[in-house]
């Protein structure tokens, strides 16, 4: 059974049953100019039709990855074995986005059990909450941060999976990881995006492991199509195979990431072998409430994705004249109006109250008061006409928190699948290094072989400032062995009155995997969207900040009019999301990938 106890009902809306969802009836036509223009013109994107599997689906950021994971489930494997096996395959061809140097969350439902996988990584034992502090007190430069041994967090990610495996694993460990090992043996055609990450990054080329590896002697990035092999990855990945997780997080693995953290070549970190050691996974209850007739289940704090996404889809919901009903009255002034204010009123409270929950008390004593119905509607309550300015946390049950809001900081990164196998298991999955190739540290683990893997820069997720001037502590503040709060949002979706699993999905994105996954529940659960036409919708983002995001070339000069006369500034930008999703209906699983990316979905 769903874990009841973490189950929260939100006020159901009107019916909105899934039947629809496997039509193969058009959409309805695009609405006037002065709402929405179609995304494949907006976006510049190239529509997709979409994919339908009558038995089981794999979705990820890359076909090659897709195309693995689907391999495990024909070899009768399960949906957890399909997305191990997947993960290792992107850690060599998406190197950017995740990998063993990093972590992730993982969210796994198998014969009515549902566990949430916790891999984030952690901070070592010898940090102190100014790790990001210069000697005058004051934050680092944020890049000057992530390319440092400071911003290396202890990875988490392949004992977690190996602690998931080992309570819902089907297939051998081992042959898990024959299909990556395979890969990084043979070698693997360097995509367009991975190119263009790696010709742009303007920091990679100061590492002289990725400079030899990735780059030519002119210092342009290795070109399209060139067949990459990496050595050091497919010995790196026999060890943990054959020995288990141990491997990695002991000897010559170990000794070598910590050897990169400690370099003093450039701002070194204060790793050390027995952190790596002492990691420990977490299985965490997983975080539910029911929206409309759903039981949306995702991951709770050090994650604030799920609670945002909860939190903005519920004030919609009790919002007056809410336009969250339809495609066509949400993607106008006033429901975009409503949507980025919900937005910021949720984002507040983010930044007030989400850290690491073995490090701070939930407000009133329940992370649950945050998406309460009754708290909900008091939030609604304080949307207006227009652009509000900067939102105030709110106080659930008359909380009053010791701590302080942190103020904005850049996030990035990471990567996400979703995979539904033939007995109705599923799994999301979304795992991270942080920014596009993380603190640029790239590590060998003491093979001497070309190749290998980032490490991670998961600690500037953390709060630079640690206090305020007043000496108030913020939540989210460095402490040995804490984990960074995170906006990562792996989503299952269950009819809310049954244990049926109905949808997987998140995406990557930084802190708008928030509103990356909240607007393709929307669409595709709300709207009944197919997921291919609910993930191709233009983005929108704030993050209670005075300036709103739109996806570049998605909304048009009327709608942007409209948002201006509301008193909104606006900011053109690529929001790249990467969302994947799999939805059950009537006609098989539907699959959908995110065109911004290289996303893939596969199946039978």
């Amino acid at each position: 059974m769903l874990p009841t106890a973490r189950c929260l009902f939100l006020p159901l809306a009107a019916a909105v049953l899934l039947a629809a969802c496997g039509s193969d009836e058009q959409p309805a036509a695009a609405p006037s100019p002065d709402k929405l223009q179609p995304p494949e013109m907006a976006s510049g994107l190239q529509a997709r039709p979409g994919w339908t599997y009558s038995k089981q689906a794999v979705a990820a950021a890359n076909p090659l990855a897709a195309k693995v994971g689907q391999s495990m489930l024909a070899a009768g494997g399960n949906a957890l074995d399909a997305a191990i096996a997947a993960q290792l395959v992107l850690n060599l061809v998406e190197p950017q986005s995740s990998g063993i140097g990093g972590g992730a969350f993982l969210l796994s439902w198998k014969d009515g059990e549902l566990i949430a996988w916790d891999g984030r990584e952690t901070a070592p034992a010898a940090t102190t909450p100014n790790l990001f502090l210069d000697e005058q007190g004051k934050p680092l430069p944020f890049m000057t941060a992530v390319t440092s041994g400071k911003s290396v967090g202890v990875p988490g990610l392949l004992k977690m999976l190996e602690a998931a495996h080992k309570t819902q694993g089907k297939l051998p460990w081992q042959d898990l990881f024959k299909p990556a090992i395979q890969l990084a043996k043979e070698g693997f055609d360097i995509s367009q995006r991975l190119h263009l990450l790696l010709e742009k990054d303007p920091a990679l080329r100061n590492n002289p492991a990725a400079r030899a590896y990735y780059y030519q002697a002119d210092g342009s990035a290795l070109p399209v199509g060139y067949q990459l092999k990496n050595p050091a990855m497919a010995a790196i990945l026999k060890q943990v195979a054959d020995k288990g997780s141990d491997a990695f997080y002991q000897g010559t693995i170990a000794k070598n990431i910590v050897a990169a953290v400690n370099e003093t070549s450039r701002l070194s970190g204060k790793m050390n072998a027995a952190d790596l050691t002492n990691y420990q996974p977490l299985a965490r209850e997983a975080l539910c409430g029911v929206w409309q007739n759903y039981r949306v289940c995702g991951f709770p704090p050090p994650s604030s994705g799920q609670l945002a996404i909860m939190q903005i889809l519920g004030i919609l919901e009790q919002v007056d004249n809410s336009a969250s009903h339809s495609q066509e009255t949400f993607y106008t002034a006033e429901g975009l109006h409503q949507y980025l204010a919900a937005s910021s009123l949720a984002f507040a409270d983010r930044a007030l109250y989400v850290a690491d929950p073995e490090f701070v008390e939930a407000p009133a004593n329940n992370w649950l008061s945050l998406i309460n119905p009754a708290y909900l509607q008091q939030r609604a309550s304080e949307i207006g006409f227009d652009f509000q300015g900067i939102a105030q946390a709110g106080k659930p049950e008359n909380f009053e928190s010791s701590y302080v809001l942190q103020p904005e900081q850049p996030e990035y990164g990471t990567s996400h699948l979703s995979v539904i196998d033939a007995q109705g298991n599923g799994v999301a999955m979304t795992s991270s290094i942080e920014q596009a190739f993380g603190s640029r540290i790239l590590v060998d683990g003491g093979t001497g072989l070309a190749g290998g893997f980032f490490l991670n820069n998961q600690l500037t997720d953390f709060a630079f400032q640690p206090q305020d001037e007043t000496g108030k502590w913020v939540a989210n503040r460095v402490e040995a062995g804490k984990r960074p709060r995170s906006s990562m949002s792996p989503t299952l979706v269950f009819s809310a009155h049954a244990d049926e699993l109905v949808a997987s999905l998140g995406s990557p994105g930084g802190a708008a995997i928030i509103h990356f996954t909240a607007k393709t529940l929307l669409a595709s659960l709300g709207w009944q969207l197919a997921p291919q036409e609910a993930i191709e919708l233009p983005n929108i983002a704030n993050f209670n900040s005075q300036v709103s995001l739109l996806e570049t070339n998605g909304f048009s000069k009327i709608m942007q009019a409209g948002l201006g006369k509301r008193a909104y500034e606006l900011q053109e930008r690529d929001l790249t999301s990467g969302i994947q999703m799999l939805l059950v209906t009537p006609k098989g699983i539907l699959g959908g990938a995110d065109p911004r990316r290289e996303g893939w979905v596969a199946g039978e």
